[in-house]
C-alpha cells in the first residue's frame, strides 16, 4: 500500500515537522496494518490531499482516520528544539 499525504504549501510548519510526520504516520499505519508494506509519503504540494493506493475504500477511511489522530495529537510526539 502506498499512502501520499500532501500539505498546502501555505501552511506553516517548523523545522522537520514534515519528516516527524511521515515518521509518526508510518508507526500509527504500520501498528493497524502490520501485514501490509506500507510507504508513507508526506511533502508540500498546492492543497491539503490524502491518497492510498493499493488498499480498500475501508483502508483509506481508517487511515484517513489516523492521520487525523496523528495530526491532533502532534504536541504529544513532535518537538521543534
Amino acid at each position: 500500500m502506498r499512502i501520499e499525504v500532501t500539505i498546502a504549501k501555505t501552511t506553516q510548519l517548523p523545522p522537520g515537522a514534515v519528516d516527524a510526520l511521515a515518521e509518526e504516520l508510518t508507526r500509527r499505519i504500520t501498528q493497524h496494518f502490520p501485514e501490509t508494506n506500507s510507504h508513507v509519503q508526506v511533502r508540500y504540494a498546492a492543497g491539503n490531499n490524502l491518497s492510498v493506493l493499493g488498499g480498500a475504500k475501508e483502508d483509506k477511511d481508517r487511515i484517513s482516520e489516523i492521520l487525523q489522530e496523528t495530526w491532533e495529537s502532534a504536541d504529544d510526539w513532535f518537538s521543534a528544539d
